[in-house]
């Protein structure tokens, strides 16, 4: 993540410095004593969280949130609590009250870490589709193509509209890469796609013209994901 840092305290700034510079997963683009420093610096450089002071002269850091139409993550810094509350108005990753210990410098960073992660993962559109390796060549199968797959000894059967694959690998391996809102296990060799399913006995599915054997735990777990009436 690339950060900056803002604070009119010498002391404080040094210790920030030191705390970003052991952490690999930061970058300190650059360090500022005012925050009309800081919104020169944000003209040229784009940062992914700032550390930033609350009390500082001729303009604030709570006035500086404000003023950004960009806004980046934001940790404010102040050796008051009385902020806090203002500080969370404003939407910001974290409030930490100085002097700062790096346990609670580590918190805030973790939590910045994770909403950029959450942000990433909801930026990714869903993928319909998987590439399998199959007779030395990469093949892409659209989800909605697998009807089911099967487990043969090291390798798994993938069962398709139009034709079969014989792929190298596990079915827990290959449960744990699928959609669990389209695919289910039904049997310790067996995967089903939900929709494909046409009937379901006491020990049975139903796919097409095919019998896939069911087991009374998956019953119960695919059952509860069924749409009933």
């Amino acid at each position: 993540m690339r950060c900056l840092l803002v604070d009119d305290d010498d002391m404080a700034r040094m210790l920030m410095e030191h705390y970003i510079s052991q952490v690999s997963d930061l970058e300190l683009v650059a360090t500022c004593e005012s925050a009309i420093q800081a919104a020169n610096v944000l003209k040229k450089q784009s940062v992914d969280l700032i550390f930033l002071d609350v009390e500082m002269p001729e303009m604030t850091g709570l006035e500086f949130i404000q003023s950004l139409e960009h806004r980046p993550m934001v940790v404010l810094v102040s050796a008051k609590e009385q902020y806090a509350v203002e500080a969370f108005d404003v939407e910001v990753t974290d409030y930490m009250v100085k002097p700062v210990k790096y346990a609670r410098f580590l918190k805030a960073v973790q939590r910045a870490q994770s909403r950029i992660q959450a942000t990433k993962e909801k930026a990714l559109p869903e993928q319909d589709y998987v590439f399998i390796k199959t007779e030395g060549r990469l093949v892409k199968l659209a989800l909605t193509d697998i009807q089911w797959i099967e487990a043969q000894g090291d390798y798994v059967r993938i069962h398709t509209v139009k034709e079969n694959y014989v792929v190298h690998g596990t079915i827990k391996g290959f449960e744990e890469k699928l959609p669990t809102n389209a695919f289910s296990r039904v049997h310790r060799s067996f995967i089903v796609r939900i929709d494909q399913i046409v009937d379901i006995a006491d020990s049975s599915i139903v796919i097409g013209r095919s019998v896939i054997p069911i087991g009374a735990s998956f019953k119960d777990m695919l059952l509860k994901r069924l749409k009933t009436i």
